[in-house]
């Protein structure tokens, strides 16, 4: 039985580790042998390879929104936000990573807008995770105006994420390739997921994590694409791969890969080794996946014009 998956870039590592145990417990459980068809791309390149034809069985992706656009697309037919944990396998924050030592002294988002303090973070054109870190400066800005204001000013918002644009050294496509572009020396900070740089310090790689007093929660959602598992005959084995992947045995072992589990066994065990920032806000603070689509990433929207300068 081949099982295809079609994965986001970050979670590339993990399931080199999770595969092979999945093979060996379906194994016991039925006797079948199951092959890996594995792509890991950036989440919205992942997205439209499905949409496009590529027949993964399980997609694993960075947003809801990746997922609406299969299903919109009308390869995923169930809602998969009404199954366990709202249809997620993981969580994580959008967070700062700096060289050795932090030698720039960055404690937030407004230090990343200082002269001179080069900055990297990937595409929302192609990458989910961007889409993260840009909803959480954006969503910084929020926070910033409401303490002041007593209520959310977009327009301060937006300038808030220019002053950190204005320092963007390269837009790479995905998470990963970003990461890439950090070990090589590129820049001097990158925003990106804690379980990004927790996975390269755990590696020996020598960064600092800076977590932002304001920043938002990533939820990571993965589903079944019935379409393709229903012409496959995979069904079976999809799903019961899903449920391996929120298993409390899972849940603990990707909270040691420096992800937030959502199983809540797994969960209590892990929280204290992960930081809860006093303004962590999560999608809904911004309105929710369809209201950032049309506000921030739509063709007039927030973060074009931001990248056009207007």
């Amino acid at each position: 039985m081949t099982l295809v998956i079609g994965a986001y870039s970050v979670v590339k590592d993990v399931f080199a580790e999770l595969l092979p145990r999945f093979k060996e417990q379906w194994k016991e459980q039925t006797g079948q042998t199951v092959v890996f068809q594995e792509s890991y791309e950036a989440s919205g390149t992942q997205a439209r390879a499905i949409i496009g034809g590529f027949e993964a069985d399980v997609a694993v992706l960075a947003m809801e929104g990746d997922l609406q656009r299969i299903r919109d697309a009308g390869l995923i037919e169930h809602d998969w936000r009404e199954g366990p944990y709202r249809g997620n396998i993981t969580t994580s924050i959008a967070v700062i990573g700096t060289r050795a030592g932090n030698p720039l002294g960055i404690r937030g988002w407004e230090d990343l807008m200082k002269p001179g303090v080069k900055v990297l973070y990937p595409n929302p054109q192609t990458s989910g995770g961007a889409q993260w870190d840009i909803n959480a400066i954006y969503g910084a800005g929020l926070k910033q105006s409401e303490r002041v204001t007593g209520q959310k000013d977009p327009a301060y918002a937006k300038g808030y994420l220019e002053r950190v644009h204005a320092n963007i050294e390269s837009l790479d496509k995905s998470g990963r390739a970003s990461m890439a572009a950090f070990e090589y020396g590129v820049g001097d900070a990158i925003v990106t997921y804690e379980n990004e740089l927790l996975a390269r310090i755990a590696k020996g790689v020598d960064y600092d994590i800076v977590i932002p007093d304001d920043t938002i929660l990533i939820e990571n959602p993965a589903a079944v694409v019935d379409r393709n598992v229903d012409k496959r005959g995979t069904r079976e084995v999809a799903e019961a791969f899903l449920e391996f992947l929120r298993s409390e045995e899972t849940q603990r072992y990707l909270g040691t890969q420096g992800f937030r589990p959502v199983e809540p066994q797994a969960a209590a065990e892990a929280a204290a080794s992960y930081t809860t920032p006093p303004g962590l806000f999560d999608i809904h603070y911004l309105g929710g996946w369809p209201q950032v689509k049309k506000e921030l990433y739509s063709k007039r929207g927030i973060w074009y014009q931001v990248l056009a300068g207007i």
